[in-house]
Formats: C-alpha cells, sequence, structure tokens
C-alpha cells in the first residue's frame, strides 16, 4: 500500500526529530525541510498529501508557504503549527491558506489524529451532485462544489476544501436555520471551543467572498447558528 507523503517543515531540530519519527512509525512518508527558502522546490518535487508548516521559520516564513503552495495547488491541505495563540495569527493562518492549526505545544496524538482526520475530510469526501448541472445558482453567484470554485460575472475565486464545504451547506439549505453544532460536527468532526473559533474564521470570509450580490447574506441566529439568505 502506497504511504501518505507529508511535508514536514520544522526547524527545531529537537522537536524536528521527535515529530519526523513518530510520523514515519506511524506509516507515512516523510520530508522534513528546515529552512523556508528551500520549500517550495522541495514540494514540487515531492507532491505531498499534505503538508505540516510551522509558522517561524529562517527565510520564509510559514503563512507565506502556505499563501504559495495554495496558489498551485488550491485544494492543497495545511496544518499550520504555531507556539502563538492571538486571535490575528488564527485569522492570518486560515487567510494564508490553512485547513486547521495546532498550537505549542503538542501531543502526538493531537497531531496525528488532526492529520488523518483532514486527509479524510479532502481525500475521502465525495460531493453530491446539487443539480442536473453540478453547480448552484446562489444569486448572482454560481458555486462549483467540484471545482471548489465561486463566480460572479467573469471574476472567479478558488475555494478551501472547508469553504466550499461550508459554503455547500448553506446552498443546500437557503432560508433555513443551520444549526451551529450540525456545521462544526458535519465539517470539524466535534464542536469544541477551538473548531467553534475556526467556524467564525470561516463565516467571515464567506461574508466577504459573497458582498457583491447584497440578496445573498449569511445570518448569525443568536444561541442556534446561520440562515443563508438568498432573496429573489
Amino acid at each position: 500500500m502506497e504511504k501518505i507523503k507529508i511535508l514536514y517543515v520544522e526547524d527545531e531540530p529537537f522537536l524536528g526529530k521527535i515529530v519526523n519519527e513518530s510520523l514515519q512509525s506511524r506509516g507515512f512518508e516523510v520530508l522534513m525541510i528546515k529552512d523556508g527558502k528551500d520549500v517550495m522546490d522541495a514540494y514540487r518535487q515531492f507532491q505531498p498529501q499534505i503538508c505540516v508548516l510551522d509558522v517561524m521559520l529562517p527565510n520564509v516564513d510559514g503563512f507565506t508557504l502556505g499563501e504559495e503552495i495554495k496558489k498551485l495547488t488550491p485544494e492543497q491541505p495545511i496544518i499550520f503549527l504555531t507556539a502563538k495563540n492571538q486571535t490575528e495569527d488564527l485569522v492570518k493562518g486560515f487567510q494564508s491558506g490553512g485547513n486547521d492549526y495546532v498550537k505549542k505545544p503538542f501531543s502526538m496524538e493531537e497531531l496525528i489524529i488532526r492529520i488523518k482526520n483532514l486527509l479524510q475530510l479532502t481525500q475521502n469526501h465525495s460531493f453530491e451532485s446539487p443539480s442536473k448541472n453540478n453547480y448552484f445558482e446562489i444569486g448572482q453567484y454560481v458555486f462549483d462544489p467540484n471545482k471548489y470554485e465561486l463566480s460572479i460575472g467573469t471574476e472567479a475565486r478558488n475555494l478551501s476544501h472547508r469553504e466550499a464545504e461550508l459554503l455547500k451547506i448553506f446552498a443546500k439549505n437557503p432560508n433555513q436555520a443551520v444549526e451551529r453544532r450540525d456545521i462544526l460536527k458535519k465539517i470539524w468532526g466535534d464542536d469544541s471551543f477551538f473548531n467553534s473559533r475556526n467556524l467564525d474564521v470561516y463565516i467571515t470570509k464567506l461574508r466577504g467572498y459573497l458582498k457583491e450580490d447584497p440578496k445573498v447574506q449569511i445570518i448569525t441566529l443568536k444561541g442556534v447558528g446561520y440562515r443563508f439568505v438568498v432573496e429573489d
């Protein structure tokens, strides 16, 4: 059976050795890089299924690398590792293309579970056919979940996997209340506080993507969840 390939970027030698060996012992094929400037060439050659990127790196930081990787491969799963826990850092991580965010210090069990969950979400997902044309018409927008693409007029935006999953939930339930807990369990697997904060970030991003059409809104229902309003 072919091993799952992980590109692991970490400049702390002791931590890097532990994580690298632990991942290999779990059956992953790991390429470890210590310097940010060497990552993109390694990424192109190695072609990993998932990237685990430390944020603070020599020469090129993890957020910048995440942005560069997503330009090449929009659907590439990325987990950021960081000692930072400020809200602005969390937001920046997701804006840079991250799918998940692990705060140092972390246990190997936590990291491995997050890797497996993200791989399951991104590799084993299957979009139902939303219509005979395989896309959703949302006001002035067209959303193609198979391509992770949201377009309006001649402009098209590539979405991350979780952005597409969240928008798909809303698109399938227009003008209906969708419970926050259901969204968290469907996309993240649980409704923990950390994942709840992640959802807040994704809701803000989707609202920004949909702002060109005032008839399309994500309304917060306090204590319940959201209603995806699409006016005729």
